[in-house]
């Protein structure tokens, strides 16, 4: 139990000493219990990648050379760069091993552990400069640019160890908030810092907070909203697995600045992981004293629990949140009055959502200066963005704001691959828009993205190429947020429903040039009139594709092609005959017999072509497939 705040400083200086190898500054001054700590990543990539297996084959290869009171294994959030997956960084060399097998770890436990010889040829490549000598991970392109504060624990402690939290000035915040600030201090420093919502609209937060503060009420509510329902969006959820103290620090540095005393964190119940890890964290938080009665002795008591959503889109809106968490079906309420005066229970209630709130213990220590030293004058600090898509290094990176899309694609994410070239970045999820090639230089920051048509949203950020059909790219969404519609309002019911079934219309080569018309319309009116934040961003993406890519709209409408070869329905595949060397794989695996041999044997060639017949064809694209080598197969 910590009762004081000198436990809690007493606590840290105790604890560093079994982590001080993972930071080279802290290292310098503290001397380590361990010769190595050996970090694995255990967020849902590199565990779906069996990374537990690897923590398992560790620690039995440790206890079998006998240095377990040398090496400490430490299973961690996410590292970031989760196309590497399974990762592992021994500490203190930092050396940066991906991919890992378990029939790797005995040899890597021998040579590096035991010898301490690193096995360069496990290491990821960046990683290794000339003579073998091994570089930071500072040093690669993926990292170079990347300044953690979200994300500063995640990678680095073991989530569900509070000690680890502790000794990385974990709970320091809320000690300085609750011993040496006021309220109204705490909500000036947050809005001096210019930190912005950053789940979406990037509402102010430190304004957020201060209309709540005012409000007269028996209680009070702070709710995280960590439902993140984009596809492709994964932020929030690498917060709560790598780092989930932080969050239970932040919202209850929240309730003391606006007077508030239980927190709720709305969290899908897909997430697993950070589920558990969570609750983990919160009970080990109340046993500590951290949470409950009286904290640090101040007479501030704050307490939280957590509540699951069952995957509904809409309930990332903070209303339809609210509604959920009240036990009633998860629909969107009218605004006003706002949830500052009258949220969850119908009492005022502060909500963000987990990035928002991971900024704030670190504000709170290092001042709204420095914060705000970052970014660009209209957006503060850091963004945490998920890379997906067709590029070299999906994963999660962290940038100040304004870093241009060309930093993040080519640079950080290492481009698009096999060739192919950048077509366009979806930004924001079903509620944004498209950023296409021409405009790569654009800062990504929320001023710039609007200007633009797209938004940042909670950040995800899907990378696109050549091949990338942006009307069946934008058909993708609204099939998206279709079904993930309240129904509460006409407008967004009815209204994303046609648009789409226009959209099906243009895909199966029906479509006609008054449609192109009708539904820029249908997507003004559907902006304009829609209740929530869901109707009212979900025509983002056809807007978007229809300013800068109309010219496929056109060739889907006019000349009945699909120009990236991707609407099955405007497609043909033909064979080259005087490519064709007869082996009959193609037409082996033709599921619909549309593919027979004709009696045209090319030059050069032994055996007959094949041809297909485009009547019988299904347009499976089996028969590509199936000629790769060859490329005798081609989509007209």
């Amino acid at each position: 139990m910590i009762k004081t705040v000198a436990e809690l400083n007493t606590l840290r200086e105790q604890v560093l000493q079994t982590i001080a190898l993972r930071d080279a500054e802290k290292l310098a001054s503290v001397k380590c219990d361990y010769k190595r700590n050996v970090l694995v990543c255990g967020g849902t990539g590199c565990t779906s990648s069996n990374s537990l297996k690897i923590v398992e084959a560790l620690k039995r290869e440790i206890a079998a050379n006998g240095i377990e009171n040398e090496v400490k294994v430490v299973t961690t959030g996410c590292f970031g760069l989760c196309a590497l997956g399974p990762i592992m960084i021994v500490y203190p060399e930092g050396s940066f091993y991906s991919m890992v097998n378990v029939d790797d770890i005995p040899e890597i436990v021998k040579e590096h552990f035991v010898n301490g010889n690193v096995v360069t040829r496990l290491l990821y490549d960046e990683t290794v400069g000339e003579g073998g000598k091994i570089k930071s991970l500072n040093e690669t392109d993926f990292y170079r640019k990347q300044i953690r504060v979200a994300l500063r624990n995640c990678g680095v402690i073991d989530p569900e160890d509070i000690n680890e939290y502790v000794a990385r000035d974990g709970y320091q915040a809320l000690a300085k908030c609750l011993t040496e600030l006021t309220p109204d201090q705490v909500i000036q420093i947050v809005s001096d810092s210019g930190l912005r919502g950053r789940g979406g609209g990037g509402f102010p937060t430190g304004r957020k907070w201060a209309l709540c503060a005012p409000n007269k009420a028996d209680q009070k509510y702070v709710v995280c909203n960590a439902d993140e329902g984009d596809p492709g969006a994964f932020m929030d959820r690498s917060v709560l697995e790598g780092d989930p103290h932080c969050l239970i620090e932040a919202m209850a540095i929240a309730g003391y600045a606006v007077g508030a005393t239980q927190g709720y964190v709305y969290v899908r119940a897909e997430y697993p992981i950070a589920v558990t890890r969570l609750q983990k964290a919160i009970e080990s938080a109340r046993e500590n004293g951290l949470l409950g009665k009286n904290i640090f002795g101040t007479g501030f008591d704050f307490d939280m629990d957590i509540r699951l959503g069952a995957g509904a889109f809409v309930c990332g809106e903070e209303t339809a949140l609210m509604t959920s968490i009240e036990g009633n079906r998860g629909e969107p309420r009218p605004r006003p009055p706002f949830p500052a005066v009258k949220g969850l229970f119908g009492k005022p209630t502060v909500e963000n959502n987990v990035e928002t709130f991971a900024n704030v213990p670190q504000i709170i220590l290092k001042g709204a200066e420095w914060f705000a030293s970052m970014g660009t004058p209209t957006a503060k600090g850091t963004k945490v963005f998920a890379l997906g898509g067709k590029i070299k290094h999906t994963g999660l990176v962290e940038i100040p704001m304004g870093t241009t899309l060309r930093e993040i694609v080519e640079e950080i994410g290492g481009g698009v691959p096999n060739g192919k070239s950048f077509k366009a970045a979806q930004a924001g999820g079903p509620s944004g828009g498209c950023i296409p090639a021409s405009l790569i230089d654009t800062p990504v920051d929320y001023d710039n993205l609007t200007a633009v048509g797209c938004m940042i949203g909670s950040g995800g950020l899907i990378v696109m190429d050549e091949d990338t059909c942006m009307v069946d790219m934008a058909k993708f969404f609204l099939e998206f947020t279709v079904d993930e519609s309240c129904g509460k309002c006409t407008p967004c019911r009815v209204g994303i429903k046609r648009l789409l079934e226009i959209l099906d219309k243009i895909t199966q080569g029906k479509g006609t040039l008054e449609d192109i018309d009708r539904m820029e319309e249908l997507c003004n009116y559907i902006k304009a009139n829609s209740l929530c934040g869901l109707g009212q961003t979900a025509p983002n993406p056809v807007l978007s594709t229809l300013r800068f890519f109309r010219d496929e709209y056109v060739a889907h409408v006019v000349d009945k092609k699909c120009p990236a070869g991707v609407c099955k329905s405007l497609l043909n595949f033909v064979i080259d005959k005087d490519k064709c060397i007869g082996c009959g794989m193609c037409a082996k695996n033709c599921p619909a017999d549309a593919i027979s041999r004709t009696d045209y044997i090319a030059p050069g060639h032994k055996l007959a072509s094949f041809e297909i017949n485009t009547e019988k064809c299904i347009k499976c694209g089996a028969c590509l497939d199936s000629c790769k080598k060859i490329k005798a197969i081609s989509k007209k």
